[in-house]
């Protein structure tokens, strides 16, 4: 069994950016600038925000974080993105979701211009995606197929069994396991809430991404020998023994599951640094202009 080191992965990746960013300046060009709109004051929205502009310090990009309370207007939320559309210094940029109960998501993802949906949530980029075009790949999905790259696993041929169905992870990993690519070339089942005998299918899968939500719902009775294990969950559990009062807890029963597997990603530690990773290689492609000029 051998741990996927999302964190290791994603610094050295960050790494090779910084490296890219510094080419780019030294020719006299401008670096990436990325954008992010922040509405109200979750918690884990804030770390999350927070590790983003952590990480655009790390590859040499300016950035800046747009806040906003809980009580903005939709109107007024749509005016902003109007605004970073048409700002010519801005490169690319996000909206953290979900959103307020009163703000439509998809309105919000449909505002912004797909040259700079750096999420890859646009339905211009989702349906390139689809297709096998460029474009700008959903960050998680595309964070795990650089660690199944990276780590040179072998997909070509394999059942790859994919666990929710999300726009943001499910939809789109299954998109990219079954594309006729390196890594890809995968036959793919995806498994939702209303899907049968998920244990039997589980069973049968070389490789497992679990994007459930649902804390430990993969259990060792759930994989074969040498599967490989992607764990998307990361869900707050209650933890009095952290000063923090929680833990972060993946899909997988890690502890039992892991001595099963021939690669698995451990959480935290595992995709969610890669996440933030493609963020920042979406940015500096739209710097570049590589897929849309």
């Amino acid at each position: 069994m051998k741990i996927i080191d999302g964190k290791e992965t994603a610094r050295r990746i960050k790494a090779e950016i910084a490296e890219e960013v510094k080419k780019l300046t030294e020719a006299g060009e401008r670096p990436p600038y990325l954008s992010a709109i922040l509405v109200g004051h979750d918690g884990g929205s804030e770390s999350y925000m927070a590790n983003k502009v952590k990480a655009c310090e790390e590859c040499g990009f300016d950035s800046d974080l747009i806040r906003f309370d809980d009580d903005v207007t939709e109107e007024r939320l749509l005016e902003e993105i109007k605004r970073l559309n048409e700002d010519p210094k801005v490169d690319g940029f996000i909206v953290q979701l979900p959103l307020p109960a009163h703000i439509d998501d998809q309105k919000v993802i449909e505002a912004i211009d797909y040259r700079k949906d750096v999420d890859g949530f646009h339905p211009v980029n989702v349906g390139r995606l689809s297709i096998g075009l460029p474009g700008f790949r959903s960050a998680t999905p595309a964070g795990i197929m650089d660690l199944l790259e990276r780590y040179g696993i072998e997909t070509k041929g394999k059942h790859a069994v994919v666990l929710g169905r999300s726009n943001i992870v499910g939809k789109p990993i299954a998109t990219l396991l079954m594309q006729k690519s390196n890594p890809g070339d995968c036959t793919v089942t995806v498994c939702h809430s209303s899907t049968k005998n998920i244990k039997e299918i589980c069973r049968e899968a070389d490789i497992i991404v679990a994007a459930l939500g649902r804390p430990g719902f993969v259990t060792e009775d759930m994989v074969k020998e040498g599967a490989v294990v992607i764990d998307v969950g990361t869900t707050r559990v209650p933890d009095a023994s952290r000063k923090s009062g929680f833990r972060l807890c993946g899909d997988v029963d890690f502890e039992k599951v892991a001595p099963k597997c021939s690669y698995i990603t451990p959480v935290p530690g595992g995709v969610g640094p890669m996440t933030i990773c493609s963020l920042m290689k979406n940015t500096l492609m739209a710097r570049k202009g590589d897929y849309f000029n």
